[in-house]
Order: structure tokens, then C-alpha cells, then sequence
């Protein structure tokens, strides 16, 4: 056996004298044969060293020969050999066909490279066992037989082969030790326990005297109960500590509980307080709430609440004073006798002399422990107070009122805390201050919201205000009619909410919100109107738009009149008879004055148009006359676009006529639209007609279907508009008050037909007030106004046919609204006498 360096020379070698293998056959040598990458082989045993190891070998180049190197497993079998787990137990190397390579010296001694399971050794009989069943890193404790063990196994790499290490030791290598002082712990339990029973039995009997006493006590504590007797002292130190921090936390929560129970009775107080003026409508009281409780949390002998003017000064609204008996603002009746506090110096520098002022500008909490020993402040006022009342002023709390994220707005100032035992005046305690801030703020707030809700009345009377006097100003003949109408309405309502009869019998306002949710129904009754062209309410004849055609016609006829005067000049000149010409002439004018007087007498429809008037009016409008003008000259782009069919002048037309242009077709569907809000009014086809025929031949007043339809759709776009805006729950029957006084009840009314059942009693009251407004009102147009009789007569009409409710008309006269209605509203020719006997039932 030889050694070769790298380039083949010989290192050193060997002879063996009998060699019992030939290379050559040799398993690591066959497999290199014609292969040129290395090959490893399993481990062996060496035959020559006697040792485990294992062969690497590779061909030739020439691939007529083999190069082989033997590697030993020495180094590692010495090192598991020297390893020890415990006094049974070893390491197990092994390859994986788990034959056997090395194993630690406490496993005993085999026969090298043999199966792992031919060795007699109890531990590795066991280890082999379940050698296939274990993962690497499992621990497997083996159960059955006379002994259990411990096992595990890692897998290792080593020059490219795989090994497995693994380690198995009896369980009882491990537990004898644990086991042995387990006995020796109770061998001496018991000895100690035999020894320290009497001792034990009189330092427990000791020990539960005490323990029952400090039970006793906590179970005093639990009842609340902090009045603990102090109890024996014990010579066992943990216990005489116990029960001396036991006695003093007693102590301690019972001062702790009796400063608990009076701060809980103050946020009590608080809460009491703060419930009161969410729930208080009047400012005054609101703000007397504030100030006694302020004064009762503190118990402080007296105390002020001022609240910033308009005139940038704190005005003195509530003073009370217990010791002196003053009173004044708030449900007090006597008068304030103090100055305002002025916010800022004549120079416009701030005035921070005065405590108050100081607090609201700086908006925190000043505390005066002894008004003597202030010098930061100028309490000329106070002193002066003081000896003219033969007072004295001690202590001083003042709190500014700052609603959450406003501006402040007043300020809160109590005046001497009293000692609860001796009633001497004390400075005010800093735990004592947190409840009146917190008061403040809570007082800021709700007074706030107070002004807030009293400027939101105001502002949303200011704009119902303002619709009703839009609608009165845009027509210069209903103007008053929405303010007239809320007036009468109420006075009626007060009437009928003190009886207690007919229909009104349960009607009754209780609340303020009630009354003011009836009067804005009545203001906004015709707000509707605000959308009525103004040419349609205030048409006073049948031809009047935007202005009265009647000029128009009046022309044509001027026209026929000039022709028919050249016509009977152009006569003379031909030839014929002057005095048959002018004669001729004479009658034609008659006939053209005639006619036309006819026509203007329509058109003031003053008189009811019966058949042989619409027929007498239909002949005159056949008359011819001659157009020479472009009737589209002129024209903006949409009004050109109804005049685009007009025939080109010149050409002939009649004197009066039905137009295609006089027709306005509508642009949305109005009957969908009516259906959807529940109204069953009839909606004409077309928005307006102009036609001048059509117009003319108007039975009775001066309105066609449409432009009454248009007039009618007033009360519809009140409801519309009332009921889509988000109005409070105590105003939710405003649109029921507003939208219903054009309703009967008999269910011929509009705009939705309701029937008695339907109508509520101020719905009832609004109907009648606005019926006799109208009829008394002396601005219309279109009739002349009635006298006081004439318009109680015809309201008594309305009776009959049970257009409006009987009782509520006998209750307007016999309690006198129709007459003091009468000496505010009508001229004194209007007010004349009325039987009102002949009326009633």
C-alpha cells in the first residue's frame, strides 16, 4: 500500500505481509471505475486498521486505475465513547441503515459495525426498538418492561455522509434524586409537626382572637360602618402592624366617606340644578335657579349674577342676600338700586380693576380668601356697600359664565362662605370651587341656548313677518290681508278656547308653543302667494294681463272709425250724395261706439254675461279689419316663438279674437304633481288663455278657469312649501293650520276635498277669519268693500251651505270679534248695525 503526492511521487507506504482482499474487488473500487466524480462509500470497517471509517475514491483519466482515500470515523467514535448522558445512559452513533459505528463507554462494549440490534445491552435493546418510530428531535419515553427510558435522536451530516446521533437513558437516571428528597422533606414534615403541635395549638388560638377581631371590623367596613374600636395590640410584629394600619385606614375612609358623602351630595345638588334649567323656559327663573344654587352649594350668605348688554356693560339682573334680607331681579318685585359694571375704561382700555370685570376678561375663576388683604383689585364699591348696610364683605368667589365654545357672557359672584357650625363667614374651600364652575358653565349654557332659542323665535318671526308683508306689498290691493288675517284669528281662538260648547267643547290651547304654533298657521296662510303673479290676484278685468288689452281693441275700433270716415269721404269724392254718405257714416260710428261700449262694459264684469250678451259679443268679433304691420316686429326670442304662425302683414283679421298665440301651454306635469301632495283639484290643460273672446265671455267676475286655477294653486304651494320645510315637532300642524281654510265641510273645498271630520277646530276658526277679511277688506280691486251687515249676512250664507262651521259663526258674533274687529280694521262708513239675533242658531 503506497501514498503518492500531487504529482505522483511516492510519500511513504506499506506492505502487508498476508493481504486477505484484493482492491480491486473492493466494493468503493468497483463504483469509481469509469467515473470521474467522486464516490463515497457506506462506512465499513477498515480491515487493516481494524476501525470504522469509510472510502472515497475516484477514477483515473485514464480510466485504468482508481484513486482511493480511506478516512477513519476515529476522532468521532472517541469523542461519543468519552460522552456521558447519565449513570445508565449513553450516546448511540449510527448511519442510516442503522448499523452501528460508536457508542458511549456506559452502554458497555460491542463488536464494532455489527446490527445495532444484535447487542445485549438492555438500553439499546429498547433503543432499537423503536428506533423507526422516532422523528429527529422527538423525545420518546417508552412505556412497559422493567425499566422506562428516555430517547431521542438528531440527524448529522459528516464528509458528505448522513449519520444519526442518538441518546437513551433509563427514566429513573433522572427521578431517584427528586424522589429521594421527596422522602427526606416528609420524613422531616412530620417529626416538625409532631413537635410543633402544642406549641402551634396555643399560638393559633392567639393568633384567631386577632383574626376574628380584625373579621369583625372589616365586616363593619363592608356595612360602612368606620367607627372601629381600637383593638389589643399582638406581639407578633406582622400582626401588630396589621391591625394598627387596620385602625388608621378606618379612620381614614370614614373622613374619606363623610367628604365623599358631602361632595356626593353636592354633584347631587348639581344634577338637580342642571335638570332644572334644561326644563326652564324663562329666563328670569333660569337664571334665579342658577343663583340659589350656587348659593346653596357654597352655603354662602349672599351672591350676584350680571350678564354682559349691548352696551358692552355687566348689568346687574339678580342680587340676594341673606343676612341683609335684599332681594331684587329674577321672581323678586324689587327694583335693582346697583350700577352697571362697565366692561371697558373711557379710553377703551380694559377695565380690570373691578373683580368681575377682571374675570370675564380673563374668563377664570377669581378667589378672594379676605377681601382686607387684596390689593390686586378696587373694592370701593363693596366697602361702601358695606357701611351703608352695616355689612361686611369677607370672602369672594366669582365664576365668568362661558358657554362651551362661545364667548363669556355673564359673570357668577358669591359673596361669604359660612362655617356649617358656627355660621361665621370663611373663605370659600378650593374643593367647593369645581362644583360652582361646573354650575357656571351648565348656567352659561342653558342661558345661552335660552337667548339662542329666544333669537331664533325672533328671527323666524321676522321672516314669516317678512313673507306675509312681501305678499301684502306686492299687490297694492291685498296689502294687509296676512297681517289682518292672524288678528281675527286669534281674538276668535281666545273665544273659543274659554267656551265650552258645540264643536269648540274640547278645544282648548294650553301651552304657549300651541298659541304661537296657531298664529304662524294664520300668518303664513297665503304664503303661497308669494309664487301668484300679481297681474292674476289683482285682475280687475277680463282683459288685463300685465296691463289691460282693452287699449288694443279700443284702437281696432279706432281704426274701423277712421275707415269708415274714408270711406265716406272717398264716396263724395266719387260722385256720390254728400248728405246719403254722411248719413251712412253717422250710422256706422253709432254702431262702432255702440259696440264698443258693449265690449268695455264686458270686460268690467261687473254684470253676470248671459247667452244673447256672448252671442252679441261673438258677432262683433267677426268684424273685419285691416293689419298692414308684422305683428312678430318687435319681439324678444321666446315670445317670437308663439308668434311664429301669425300671418304675414298685410292681411285681414278679426276685430276679436281666440289666437293661437294667446295660448300658454304649461311646461311640467301640474296633475301628477297635485296627485302626488293628495290635492284633487282639476287642472286645466293649459296654464293661461289670453284669447280675447275667451276672455270676454266670462259669465261671472273676470277670471278664466286658469287664471283661477293659478289663484287657487296659491294654497297648494303654501302646503307645499310648509310641509317640506323641517319643522319642529311644536310647530308640526303649522301647514295643517295655513293649508286648510279654503276647505268646507262638506268636502266641496280645496285643495284636497276634506270633509267635517277632517277639519280641526283652529283650522275651522282660520277659515272664517279669512272669509270676513275679504269680504270687509276695502283694497281689493275687483269689488267694492262690504259693510259690516252686508258682510255678516253673506258669512251666514256660508253657514248654510256648511261652508264654514255653524257654532264657531254664532260664537264670532256673540262674543263681539266681528264688531272689535270692526272698529280696528274697516272705515267707519263700513260699520253699521247688525241683528245678529236673526243669525244665530
Amino acid at each position: 500500500m503506497g501514498f503518492l503526492d500531487e504529482q505522483g511521487g511516492v510519500l511513504g507506504g506499506r506492505e502487508e505481509q498476508s493481504p486477505n482482499y484484493s482492491p480491486t474487488e473492493r466494493p468503493w473500487y468497483i463504483a469509481s471505475m469509469g467515473n470521474l466524480e467522486v464516490q463515497v462509500s457506506e462506512p465499513y470497517l477498515f480491515n487493516s486498521l481494524q476501525k470504522p471509517g469509510f472510502t472515497a475514491s475516484r477514477s483515473l483519466k485514464g480510466q485504468n486505475g482508481v484513486y482511493g482515500v480511506d478516512l477513519t470515523l476515529d476522532g468521532v467514535t472517541k469523542e461519543i465513547s468519552a460522552l456521558s448522558i447519565s449513570e445508565n445512559g449513553g450516546l448511540v452513533l449510527y448511519d442510516r441503515n442503522n448499523k452501528l459505528i460508536a457508542l458511549s463507554t456506559r452502554l458497555g462494549q460491542a463488536k464494532p459495525m455489527s446490527e445495532i440490534q444484535s447487542i445485549d445491552i438492555p438500553a439499546l435493546t429498547v433503543f432499537a426498538s423503536v428506533l423507526d418510530a422516532t422523528t429527529p428531535g422527538e423525545l420518546l419515553k417508552t412505556e412497559g418492561g422493567d425499566v422506562d427510558f428516555f430517547i431521542s435522536k438528531e440527524a448529522i451530516s459528516y464528509a458528505g455522509m448522513d449519520f444519526y446521533i442518538g441518546a437513551v437513558a433509563p427514566v429513573g437516571d433522572f427521578t431517584k434524586e427528586f424522589i429521594a428528597l421527596q422522602n427526606r422533606v416528609l420524613l422531616i414534615s412530620l417529626v416538625s409537626l409532631l413537635l410543633f403541635i402544642p406549641f402551634s395549638y396555643v399560638f393559633a388560638s392567639n393568633l384567631s382572637k386577632k383574626v376574628t377581631d380584625l373579621t369583625g371590623a372589616a365586616n363593619r367596613m363592608r356595612e360602612m360602618d368606620f367607627n372601629v374600636q381600637d383593638m389589643e395590640m399582638s406581639y407578633i410584629v406582622e400582626f401588630d402592624e396589621l391591625i394598627h394600619s387596620f385602625s388608621d385606614m378606618s379612620h381614614t375612609l370614614g373622613d374619606k366617606t363623610e367628604q365623599l358623602n358631602v361632595s356626593q351630595a353636592k354633584l347631587s345638588r348639581l344634577v338637580d340644578l342642571g335638570i332644572s334649567m334644561a326644563a326652564e323656559q324663562s329666563s328670569d327663573k333660569l337664571m334665579e335657579t342658577v343663583l340659589l344654587g350656587a348659593k346653596d352649594l357654597t352655603n354662602a350668605d349672599g351672591c350676584s349674577l350680571y350678564v354682559i348688554d349691548e352696551n358692552e356693560q355687566l348689568e346687574f339682573k339678580i342680587f340676594r342676600n341673606d343676612s341683609l334680607g335684599i332681594s331684587f331681579g329674577g321672581t323678586a318685585e324689587s327694583t335693582n338700586a346697583f350700577a352697571n359694571i362697565p366692561l371697558y375704561n373711557e379710553d377703551g382700555s380694559q377695565n380690570v380693576s373691578n373683580v368681575v370685570s377682571f374675570a370675564v376678561h380673563e374668563e377664570k375663576t377669581i378667589n378672594i380668601e379676605n377681601v382686607e388683604n387684596s390689593l390686586q383689585f378696587d373694592f370701593t364699591g363693596p366697602r361702601s356697600f358695606d357701611a351703608k348696610a352695616n355689612y361686611k364683605t369677607v370672602s369672594i368667589l366669582t365664576v365668568p359664565l362661558k358657554p362651551r365654545g362661545g364667548s363669556v357672557i355673564g359673570a357668577l359672584q358669591i359673596v361669604n362662605a359660612r362655617d356649617k357650625e358656627t355660621g361665621e363667614f370663611i373663605p370659600f374651600s378650593e374643593e367647593v370651587q369645581p362644583f360652582v364652575e361646573a354650575l357656571a358653565a351648565q348656567a352659561a349654557t342653558s342661558l345661552y341656548n335660552r337667548h339662542l332659542l329666544v333669537a331664533q323665535e325672533a328671527l323666524m318671526d321676522a321672516l314669516i313677518l317678512l313673507i306675509a308683508e312681501a305678499i301684502d306689498s306686492k299687490s297694492p290691493y291685498t296689502g294687509g290681508h296676512c297681517e289682518r288675517v292672524p288678528i281675527l284669528a286669534m281674538k276668535l281662538a281666545e273665544k273659543a278656547s274659554e267656551g265650552s260648547a258645540g264643536s269648540y267643547a274640547d278645544f282648548k290651547f294650553k301651552t304657549r308653543d300651541e298659541w304661537r304654533e296657531f298664529e304662524i298657521g294664520a300668518w303664513l296662510h297665503d304664503c303661497g302667494k308669494i309664487v301668484t303673479p300679481e297681474y292674476v290676484v289683482d285682475k280687475a278685468s277680463k282683459l288685463e294681463t300685465i296691463y289691460n288689452r282693452i287699449h288694443e281693441i279700443r284702437t281696432r275700433f279706432e281704426v274701423l272709425l277712421r275707415d269708415a270716415r274714408i270711406e265716406c269721404l272717398q264716396a263724395i269724392v266719387d260722385g256720390e250724395d254728400r248728405d246719403g254718405a254722411e248719413a251712412k257714416f253717422e250710422t256706422r260710428k253709432q254702431t262702432l261706439v255702440d259696440d264698443f261700449a258693449f265690449v268695455a262694459e264686458c270686460n268690467i264684469g261687473a254684470e253676470f254675461m248671459h247667452d244673447d250678451d256672448i252671442d252679441r259679443l261673438k258677432r262683433i268679433a267677426e268684424t273685419v279689419w285691416q293689419r298692414n304691420f308684422d305683428i312678430r316686429f318687435g319681439l324678444a326670442h321666446e315670445e317670437a316663438l308663439r308668434f311664429a304662425d301669425a300671418p304675414d302683414a298685410p292681411c285681414s283679421e278679426k276685430l276679436l279674437d281666440d289666437k293661437a298665440y294667446h295660448i300658454i301651454p304649461r311646461t311640467r306635469d301640474d296633475a301628477a304633481r297635485m296627485a302626488e301632495w293628495g290635492f284633487k283639484t282639476e287642472v286645466p290643460d293649459d296654464l293661461y288663455n289670453q284669447g280675447e273672446v275667451y276672455n270676454l265671455s266670462i259669465r261671472r267676475g273676470t277670471l278664466t278657469a286658469e287664471e283661477r286655477f293659478k289663484i287657487n294653486e296659491h294654497i297648494m304651494q303654501s302646503i307645499i312649501m310648509l310641509e317640506r320645510l323641517p319643522l319642529p315637532n311644536y310647530l308640526k300642524r303649522v301647514p295643517e293650520y295655513a293649508g286648510t281654510h279654503h276647505e268646507t265641510l262638506i268636502g266641496t273645498g280645496y285643495p284636497r276635498k276634506l270633509t267635517a271630520a277632517e277639519l280641526s277646530v283652529p283650522a275651522r276658526i282660520t277659515a272664517i277669519a279669512d272669509i270676513f277679511e275679504a269680504l270687509t277688506a276695502s283694497d281689493r280691486p275687483y269689488k267694492k268693500a262690504k259693510t259690516l251687515s252686508q258682510a255678516v249676512d253673506i258669512l251666514s250664507n256660508f253657514k248654510k251651505d256648511q261652508h264654514i262651521d255653524a257654532d264657531l259663526f254664532d260664537l264670532f258674533l256673540t262674543s263681539g270679534v266681528y264688531r272689535e274687529y270692526a272698529e280696528m280694521f274697516l272705515a267707519p262708513e263700513q260699520i253699521d248695525d247688525v241683528d245678529i239675533a236673526q243669525y244665530l242658531g
